[in-house]
């Protein structure tokens, strides 16, 4: 004899008989927080030491060695490595302390940056600077080591050491300035907070900054303040949480602002 089938409910019952329904599958959790660094400009001085380290390489690999004085020396034959070096340099020092805003001043820094690695790639380079009397661009392997180890080591402190002694941090209906070391903390209320976003940078902001930009936070009440948060990474995806957060009071509800 077959035994009956047994029929599962839809729903399982407590011991006083209340049914109790399946858990529904929730939703994640929305951001309740969120807390970003204002960095240095110090920051975008990461091509120099990748650079230095690359023509480093070169010339350790296709140097000639060189007695200068009782030492041996590695240094290039060419010009080339030099030049695209200084440029580098001298470019990251003119757009970190010169904004170079709109597409008219990132196409003439582009076209210099073209013209630099194209008379290099034929190797022009010697030809131009013997016109200027042969004051050639030549540096050894240990000025390249060494200087881009200064670089790097300086840079790693000042990004993930002195940038993070002081931190944003917004929570519904409240935005914080936390200090490590110093005046603590500062708070200001975000009803009727205003948020812009400066994102414009051809150079500084896509190109060497990874996505970076600047936030400009206007508050509202008695006393109107405008607060500058410089050079904030990932700020593309960084804006749309902190809107949501500004536009929420601490109990959740939202709040016009």
């Amino acid at each position: 004899m077959l035994e009956p089938a047994t029929i599962q409910p839809d729903h399982e019952f407590l011991t006083d008989g209340v049914p109790r329904q399946p858990a529904a599958h929730t939703a994640p959790n929305s951001v309740r927080h969120l807390r970003f660094y204002s960095h240095s400009p110090l920051f975008y001085w990461w091509p120099v030491w990748v650079v230095g380290y690359t023509m480093a390489i070169i010339t350790y690999a296709f140097g000639q060695e060189h007695l200068i004085g009782q030492t041996r020396t590695w240094i290039h034959s060419s010009s080339n490595l030099g030049v695209i070096f200084f440029f580098v340099l001298f470019l990251v020092i003119l757009i970190t302390n010169v904004s170079v805003r709109g597409l008219a001043s990132g196409m003439i820094i582009l076209s210099l940056a073209f013209v630099t690695v194209l008379l290099a790639y034929f190797g022009w380079w010697d030809h131009v600077l013997s016109w200027f009397g042969g004051l050639e661009i030549s540096l050894n392997l240990g000025a390249y080591f060494w200087f881009s180890t200064l670089m790097l080591i300086v840079w790693l402190a000042s990004v993930f050491g002195l940038d993070r002694m002081s931190y944003w941090e917004i929570k519904p209906g409240q935005l914080t300035l936390h200090t490590l070391f110093g005046s603590g903390s500062q708070s200001y209320n975000t009803q009727g907070m205003a948020l812009d976003k400066q994102h414009d940078d051809l150079f500084r902001h896509w190109l060497i900054g990874l996505g970076s930009g600047d936030l400009e936070i206007h508050t509202s009440g008695a006393s109107r303040q405008q607060i500058n948060v410089r050079n904030v990474l990932f700020i593309g995806s960084k804006v749309p949480v902190i809107q949501k957060l500004i536009a929420e009071s601490p109990e959740g509800e939202e709040v016009n602002s």
